[in-house]
């Protein structure tokens, strides 16, 4: 543990050596005049003056070398088709190149916007590359959202392109991708110019004429086929990843472009373990920040194979079924360090265990796990059936970019604690405090909270609302800290316990939704006079939102009522947002000036103690919802 309490310490203590060093390994046209611009707290710079380019450190760099040009960068795979294809960081180079054509083509220019909705695919990933080579600014979007979920998007960003595939196929289901890019064109306030359509024969699409380009066609008519990259400031924007609050509104995370390549390289090695002949699967899609930070860019950044997956962790071969197929693709591709989730580990325990056990996995020495808790008995589990393979825990954030917390398998070996993620990563100053902002004793739960400055990696600000980030993190508890919005303990060994959500957002399988987004989207139904929506524990998922519903006056409530509502959901928002139960009652629990005691209902939920109840104005809605919610929970 010393070297990681060496290394830790130094990184708090002084931040511009630790840095400083680490940045020397990757490529800079202009080297850093300063390592960390604190001027304008809490918008921290990281490498100030410094002039660089992400691609080039993650593409150009390797493709030029004897030693990697001819190794994969990235492999396909895709179970239920059986295809597999590489591509080598020689041949990804061209193919960047050739994208970028295409985009300096269509006239866009450093700082512009460009929207991707595709499934997981080589082409969106040298897509993304493409963005950072010439200073474009993408913001990718998971592909099941719902087209109103887009179209928030695109009036918040306002893209000059649009990249999107006809459909995407998973488990035998087809979303059609085009379709739902139309519609949220035609919904959204802002027109997006141009929409480019990679064509992957999943389902025929009718283009719209005089805005939308086929992909094939565009790459092969457009005469710009070798582009170099810019060098771009260190502070200038790589990406916009939208993560929900507790407000209706998504959050337009902001990247930067030194801090975030630094950090990333550093965290592959040190963090992650990886050595130079990595092949390196991050099971997430690349529309959340993992597969941002570890299918697109990391691995990379480290010379290393990224494998991109395009399945679910259920169906093999035409679309059976198919329990061990991620640990049938590491043994085909003799993968060595894995990041999923939880909730993927809960999924898969519900199956038989020799669909895991059965197959050779030593060549497996790291599964790293983060996206909500890890409870003991999963790690357990994980760790009993995949023998000598390392279960690591990690906690981070789509703001925080690569682990806060984690076990530094890299630098040290430090005992694990199932449960625990173990220690504050490089740059983190990590507390748990009160809601005064008051560290709290060991063992005592209380607001995982960062004293700044923030390290590398971190966001910079939410697209065009400075305020709304000091708002949304520094504001929240007394003092000045990055409330992360998570309860944790910290016990007497300095390990840390992150619990879960302090705040209003629930994580579906590591999937943030904020529950205003949700709450306004019903409230907008003509029937629904009112609700609420809580997260409660799921064995699978981790939480799904449970919502209850007060309807108008003469209105009745049935299934269909309550069908029209999910669909609601599933369009407004996307399936990933399906509720366990929506229940009517006949009113909410609030207080005597109209606030919804929030905690009342979600401690019934949890079948805590509900506490005082003093402000409470009608005290009969506390035993309504009580009975409403264990109709649901009580039965199972």
């Amino acid at each position: 543990m010393s070297n990681y309490k060496k290394l830790h310490k130094l990184s708090i203590k002084n931040p511009d050596k630790f840095w400083g060093k680490i940045a020397k390994d990757l490529f800079w046209y202009n080297k850093p005049e300063k390592i960390l611009d604190d001027s304008n707290a809490p918008f921290y710079k990281w490498f100030k003056g410094g002039k660089t380019n992400i691609c080039y450190n993650a593409v150009d760099r390797w493709a030029k070398l004897d030693s990697h040009k001819n190794r994969a960068a990235y492999v396909y795979e895709n179970p239920v088709n059986g295809v597999t294809k590489s591509i080598t960081y020689a041949g990804l180079l061209k193919f960047v190149q050739e994208i970028a054509g295409v985009f300096k083509q269509l006239g866009l220019k450093k700082g512009d916007r460009v929207i991707f909705y595709l499934p997981m695919s080589i082409e969106a990933t040298a897509a993304a590359l493409a963005c950072v080579r010439i200073g474009l600014i993408h913001s990718i979007i998971f592909a099941g959202f719902s087209k109103d979920a887009i179209a928030v998007r695109i009036d918040d960003c306002q893209p000059k392109l649009i990249i999107c595939g006809d459909a995407t196929e998973r488990a035998g289901k087809i979303t059609p991708l085009k379709e739902i890019v139309d519609e949220a064109i035609g919904s959204a306030e802002f027109k997006v110019p141009k929409v480019l359509v990679v064509n992957f024969g999943i389902k025929p699409f009718i283009p719209v004429e005089g805005r939308d380009l086929d992909w094939e066609k565009e790459l092969e008519k457009c005469p710009i086929k070798e582009v170099e990259c810019v060098p771009l400031l260190s502070e200038d924007i790589s990406y916009i990843l939208y993560t929900s609050g507790t407000s209706g509104k998504p959050k337009g995370a902001q990247r930067d472009t030194g801090g975030h390549m630094v950090a990333l390289y550093y965290s592959i090695f040190s963090l992650y373990g990886c050595k130079k002949d990595t092949i390196y699967f991050a099971t997430s899609d690349i529309g959340w920040v993992v597969g941002h930070s570890y299918t697109i860019y990391a691995p990379l950044l480290a010379g290393i194979t990224s494998i991109i997956y395009d399945g679910t962790p259920l169906h093999g071969k035409g679309g059976q079924d198919n329990p061990g197929i991620w640990f049938e693709t590491m043994v085909k591709l003799k993968t060595d360090v894995v990041f999923s989730s939880p909730t993927a580990l809960r999924m898969l325990r519900k199956y038989p265990e020799e669909n895991i056990t059965k197959h050779d996995l030593s060549c497996l020495k790291y599964l790293f796990l983060a996206g909500e808790p890890l409870d003991p008995a999963t790690w357990s589990w994980a760790k009993r059936v995949l023998g000598k393979t390392q279960v690591i825990d990690n906690y981070w954030q789509t703001e925080t970019g690569w682990p806060v917390l984690c076990n530094p398998v890299g630098v040290d070996d430090i005992p694990i604690k199932p449960g625990s993620p173990t220690f504050p990563t490089w740059g983190w100053d990590l507390l748990v405090v009160d809601e005064n902002g008051k560290e709290v004793a060991h063992d005592v739960k209380g607001y995982l909270v960062a004293r700044p400055p923030t390290p590398p990696g971190f966001m910079m600000t939410l697209w065009n609302d400075d305020e709304r980030f000091i708002e949304s993190y520094y504001k929240i508890l007394p003092g000045f800290f990055y409330a992360t919005g998570d309860y944790a303990i910290k016990d007497k060994d300095g390990y840390f316990f992150v619990l879960g959500r302090a705040d209003e957002v629930i994580k579906v399988a590591a999937h943030r939704l904020g529950t205003r987004e949700l709450e306004e989207l019903l409230n907008s139904h003509p029937s629904v006079a009112e609700n609420m929506v809580i997260g409660i524990a799921d064995e699978v998922k981790g939480q799904v939102p449970l919502i209850l519903v007060v309807i108008k006056q003469g209105i009745e409530w049935n299934d269909n009522l309550k069908s029209e509502l999910r669909e609601k959901i599933r369009s407004g928002i996307g399936p990933i947002a399906t509720p366990k139960e929506i229940l009517c009652v006949s009113r909410l629990p609030k207080t005597r000036s109209g606030k919804v005691m929030r905690r009342i209902i979600k401690s019934i939920a949890e079948g805590k103690e509900i506490g005082d109840i003093s402000t409470i104005e009608d005290r009969a809605a506390v035993e309504e919802v009580r009975a409403a919610i264990y109709s649901v929970i009580k039965t199972e």
